[in-house]
């Protein structure tokens, strides 16, 4: 036999009598915008009078998801345990001149109803900021962006943050506030219930950063698989000792997508503040792994060639993070490069140029962090083969100027090193010597970043590599002897290079000084930076 709504409301703690009726209640939680967040004041009103039909009224800007919540929210709490009459509820979001989206809402509605009623035993709420969708049953499912609000909390002095169980790993890793994963409504009435003096009686949920920061970074591919190519392979060192952009032309079959794929193997690892960067942009965008809590491993993205402008920037009518946002940090492969709708290159720019992206729409304006390592790899032609000694070329040369033509000069002048990777030579194929390997290259990288951090560091630079020089900082850092400075004058003049070409020589030419460990640039390593320049001029002169 089922049981009465008084026994219902007895063994759930509800408390019906009129005296115990608040009426108004107040919970806190927050909005994303952007990577950013907003403080949310969720107020219910109860009216108190008990109505034929059921008035649920959300106001404040709400969008379809927030607006649906009422009937989450009601079955939620009914079959919770609790039930609620037909009367007036509203909810107010405040403040109400900011749009609100999402289901991130649900918890703390439904508190802010039960407190209204008297089921919950605390007055007041505001040490406690809330975040969470709810399933039917009442149980709490994840949301996105749960990184930012955990930091929006610690900054408002928020002490306690609850939310999904899923999303507690991510809130975790930002000091200053303490996590409480729940796993139903009812597990949240029961927690603040127990709480004595606005202090919860369970223990936070804890993360060591320093052990996920310092975890080994295991990769299933490793540049030993790859057979003879040693140019690009030294193109590629310099690329990630510097975080300098690259670009591989090359035919069909010779390696191009292998050695771009073996890349982040060599990449030195996250720090802290650029791991908490990261994360950050990933949960926003709905993409961290919920388990991992934390990105410990530099982001690799590899958009296929069909991606629209909005897809590679971001945008959307709340502008959400693109997949130049999502490699802040990593890197960006874009394979068969030409491929691309140009306009969707050329909006690569600005990226490029600044490391962040400013998306305008009417209501808001948003910024997302872009600072990625561009990685691209192209055929020289439609047919692949031009210049290829072992096959024949069947472009004309007006289809192979169209064909290069899709790669605008600006945005070729934003590329650091410009390398021909050739087809592989059967001997090299085959042959039974087993090339260096990730773990060795990599030693090479991580000294010349450490050489480069120490550097910054002295200074008071916050920056992590060569390729995020400053003007300024390249004339301080990269200073030139007479014999060095005749030979970027004379590239300069033969080349037509341009002034940024200019300072992206001078970038190239500080990290591969770094790799060798010598202090002052030299003839040599200004050469090899020049020689990553020239490649452009021979296929769209």
């Amino acid at each position: 036999m089922a049981a009465s709504s008084s026994q219902r409301f007895k063994a759930y703690g509800w408390y019906t009598r009129r005296t115990n009726l608040l009426m108004l209640f107040k919970a806190l939680s927050a909005a994303v915008y952007g990577i950013d967040t907003n403080l949310i004041d969720v107020e219910v009103d109860y009216s108190g009078v008990v109505s034929d039909q059921d008035h649920f009224h959300t106001v404040g800007l709400p969008d379809a998801a927030v607006r649906e919540s009422r009937d989450r929210v009601r079955a939620a709490i009914k079959n919770s345990g609790y039930l609620i009459p037909p009367t007036h509820i509203t909810i107010n979001l405040a403040p109400a001149d900011l749009k609100k989206e999402g289901s991130g809402f649900d918890l703390p509605i439904a508190l802010g109803i039960l407190g209204a009623y008297g089921a919950l035993q605390v007055s007041d709420v505001s040490r406690f900021l809330m975040v969470g969708e709810l399933g039917l049953d009442g149980s709490v499912r994840p949301v996105p962006g749960v990184l930012p609000m955990a930091i929006l909390a610690r900054e408002k002095g928020i002490p306690n943050l609850l939310l999904p169980a899923a999303n507690a790993a991510e809130a975790a890793v930002v000091e200053g506030v303490s996590v409480y994963p729940v796993t139903s409504l009812l597990d949240v009435v029961q927690l603040l219930n127990s709480s004595v003096m606005g202090v919860l009686q369970r223990e936070s949920y804890r993360v060591s950063t320093e052990e996920l920061l310092g975890e080994l970074q295991h990769f299933a591919i490793d540049f030993k698989d790859v057979r003879g190519q040693q140019t690009a392979k030294r193109a590629l060192e310099v690329s990630a000792a510097g975080s300098h952009n690259i670009l591989m032309i090359g035919p069909p079959g010779s390696g191009k997508t292998m050695l771009a794929k073996r890349l982040p193997s060599i990449l030195a690892p996250l720090t802290f503040d650029e791991a908490l960067e990261t994360t950050k942009i990933h949960s926003v965008a709905g993409v961290l792994d919920a388990a991992a809590g934390l990105v410990t491993q530099r982001p690799f993205r590899s958009p296929h060639h069909t991606i629209s402008d909005a897809g590679l920037i971001g945008g959307g009518i709340v502008p959400r993070p693109g997949e130049v946002s999502l490699a802040h940090n990593g890197l960006l492969f874009l394979d068969e490069l030409p491929e691309f709708p140009r306009n969707v290159l050329e909006v690569m720019r600005q990226p490029l140029e600044d490391h962040s992206v400013t998306i305008a729409r009417a209501s808001m304006s948003l910024s997302f962090p872009a600072r990625f390592m561009l990685a691209a790899a192209m055929n020289p032609c439609p047919c692949g083969y031009f210049n290829d000694k072992s096959r024949e070329c069947m472009c004309t040369p007006p289809m192979i100027q169209r064909y290069i033509a899709k790669i605008s000069g600006p945005l070729l002048d934003r590329i650091d090193i410009h390398i021909e990777v050739p087809a592989v030579q059967y001997k090299e194929l085959r042959g039974g010597a087993a090339a260096e390997g990730s773990a060795e290259i990599r030693g090479r990288v991580l000294a010349a970043r450490e050489r480069q951090r120490e550097r910054f560091r002295k200074a008071g630079e916050k920056i992590y590599s060569n390729a995020q020089m400053t003007t300024r900082q390249i004339r301080t850092y990269c200073e030139l002897g007479p014999d060095a400075e005749r030979l970027l004058e004379r590239a300069m003049q033969q080349q037509g290079l341009t002034a940024r070409a200019h300072d992206r020589i001078l970038k190239v030419a500080r990290t591969i000084a770094d790799l060798e460990g010598a202090e002052h640039l030299a003839v040599a390593h200004l050469a090899e930076a020049i020689q990553y320049r020239t490649l452009d001029r021979s296929y769209w002169a």
